[in-house]
């Protein structure tokens, strides 16, 4: 059974996230939050699910990100079937881009 991650610890988390304005606000943040590795496998499978949602394949992905297959198919199930958190940014992204 999956943990529960709605509790108060994360949305105390995503309140501090949700007040910061600019990116170098979020570096600041996050290098405080986060270890290195931790902020680059998270941007990692952010590149991945970008590079899935282009239609690369895999050979691709994990030759210009360093992921691994396994973690390529778990991005891509959450693409597929999770919660449409990505595709929310995505949609978020291109839309700030169209406005600019």
């Amino acid at each position: 059974m999956g943990k529960n991650i709605k509790t108060e610890a994360v949305d105390h988390l995503f309140e501090a996230i949700l007040c910061l304005e600019n990116k170098e606000e979020c570096y600041t943040f996050f290098e405080d939050v986060c270890t290195i590795n931790e902020l680059l496998s998270i941007s990692q499978r952010f590149e991945v699910a970008k590079m899935l949602k282009e239609k690369c394949t895999y050979l691709d992905i994990s030759e210009r990100t360093g992921a691994s297959t396994a973690t390529i198919s778990r991005v891509n199930r959450s693409l597929n079937y999770g919660n449409d958190g990505y595709e929310l940014v995505f949609s978020r992204i291109a839309e700030k881009k169209n406005n600019e």
